[in-house]
């Protein structure tokens, strides 16, 4: 299969899955909510915070550099792979040891503090299988990640169901994360092998190398957690968990849709390191298009979100959380600028740039920190949406500042015109249309966008045809 229809092929199929794998979220926050209510959707947020905060600690920037370094030609990849498992395993191990120690001084309930601890063991399966997806994006076979990840997705809604309908409490509803993430890293563990030989190497040396170059991305991303999800921990202490509910109900929407963004980088990432150094207008090519493709994508999230926040909030959590629409709305906005950033930030590490990200990212921490403390007690989770928004501009901002100093790529929008008139179209169904039923509206407009984006050949019948064609 020609390498263009398999990045086609992964695109689709992925696209197909993490849509499944956002309504099946979707599905199990709408359950959850009904049933915690706000104070106990609250206090789920929190212990799904700790699981992001975990993460970040033990993440030690292995991912990214390890899906770097096996790209490059004639790369020893059964080395690099299994001392990148063998370091994370390790850091995931210690991190998970401390776990307890943190938790013994929060200020959270007795339930809240187990799901944290539950939280602990669920990332270290998380974190560890991670490592392996680097493998999966050289053989453009992201198609198995993504299923494994539908899976564990499907085992998590059913406990979280069966936990409802049978009351088992809020430990149960944590407990299904746990099963969810012990499920993909045997999954993912066992469809690795067909790629490389896998084991634990424990070569301090280059332990050592690998961690000095991966160390500006671990600090990025320890830096990324605290503008990415310190807000949800600051309202826990704050405030009150029915305002960190509030607030969580429309943050978990953003959230689910960020793999749009992610997904499209896993796949470019390998080509984007391939071509930086030695096909600059190929580099530039594969770029621009991914920029096409973002921007085709948030038009219609802004525009649908402004209009159909109500609906989108009713549907997840009901009347009781009608107060998250409005932070819906304002946090649509930071999705705009997290795709951009992540775009932005991919490139300037396929570039071998990562350190430059580090003061900009301290930068937008320190920012974070001090606007969510200082506005959170007067403006609560108001406060905190703003900030994220703001956060995220510094973000993009400063990627697109880095990229265009250090590796010279000037992105190019000349189809942003005819996007933001397709916008503008489905826009204008919105408001005319307004007293039509959600789905009616959701459907409808989404087919007037597409029709737009047609008629104004912004996406054209061969670009379309390329997609689908078999060989």
């Amino acid at each position: 299969m020609a390498i263009a229809r398999k990045i086609a092929y992964n695109v689709i199929f992925n696209v197909i899955t993490k849509i499944l794998s956002t309504i099946l979220a979707l599905v199990g926050i709408g359950f959850i909510t009904r049933y915690l209510g706000k104070e106990g959707f609250g206090d789920y947020s929190t212990v799904l915070a700790f699981f992001a905060f975990f993460g970040s600690a033990a993440d030690l920037g292995l991912y990214s550099i390890t899906a770097r370094e096996i790209s490059r030609p004639e790369a020893d990849e059964k080395k690099i792979i299994s001392n990148a498992l063998a370091l994370r395993l390790t850091s995931s191990l210690l991190v998970f040891l401390i776990a307890p120690l943190l938790v013994y001084f929060l200020p959270y309930s007795h339930d809240v503090k187990i799901g944290i601890l539950i939280a602990a063991a669920s990332f270290v399966f998380s974190t560890t299988y991670m490592v392996l997806n680097g493998v999966f994006q050289k053989n453009l076979a992201m198609d198995k990640v993504a299923s494994a990840e539908v899976l564990g997705k499907l085992l998590q809604i059913t406990i979280i169901i069966l936990a409802v309908k049978l009351n088992l409490g809020f430990i149960a509803i944590i407990f299904s994360v746990l099963a969810s993430m012990i499920l993909n890293f045997v999954i993912i563990v066992f469809l690795a092998r067909k790629y490389v030989s896998l084991s634990l190497q424990f070569d301090f040396a280059y332990w050592k190398k690998f961690l000095i170059e991966a160390a500006p991305l671990g600090f990025s991303s320890l830096v990324i957690f605290i503008y990415f999800k310190i807000d949800t921990i600051l309202l826990s202490i704050l405030k009150t968990a029915s305002e960190v509910g509030i607030y969580n109900a429309a943050y978990k929407v953003l959230e689910n849709i960020t793999f749009f963004p992610a997904m499209i980088i896993g796949l470019i990432f390998p080509l984007l390191s391939r071509y930086i150094f030695t096909d600059k207008e190929e580099f530039s090519r594969i770029a621009n298009e991914t920029l096409k493709v973002f921007l085709i994508l948030l038009v219609p999230l802004v525009v649908g979100t402004t209009f159909l926040a109500d609906g989108v909030i009713h549907l997840i959590g009901g009347d009781a959380f009608a107060a998250s629409a409005g932070i819906l709305r304002i946090l649509i906005f930071a999705l705009v600028f997290i795709f951009f950033g992540n775009l932005f930030n991919s490139i300037l590490i396929a570039g071998n740039h990562q350190k430059k990200l580090i003061l900009p990212l301290v930068f937008c921490a320190i920012f974070n920190i001090s606007s969510n403390l200082l506005f959170i007690p007067i403006f609560s989770y108001t406060a905190a949406a703003f900030t994220s928004v703001a956060t995220e501009f510094f973000v993009a901002l400063a990627g697109f500042y880095l990229v265009s100093k250090y590796t010279h790529f000037k992105p190019r929008a000349t189809y942003l015109p005819k996007i933001l008139f397709a916008g503008l179209a489905m826009g204008f169904f919105l408001y005319f249309f307004s007293s039509a039923s959600f789905l009616l509206l959701a459907l409808g407009s989404t087919g007037v966008y597409l029709l737009f984006l047609w008629l104004t050949k912004t996406i054209t019948v061969a670009e379309i045809s390329s997609i689908v064609a078999t060989k």
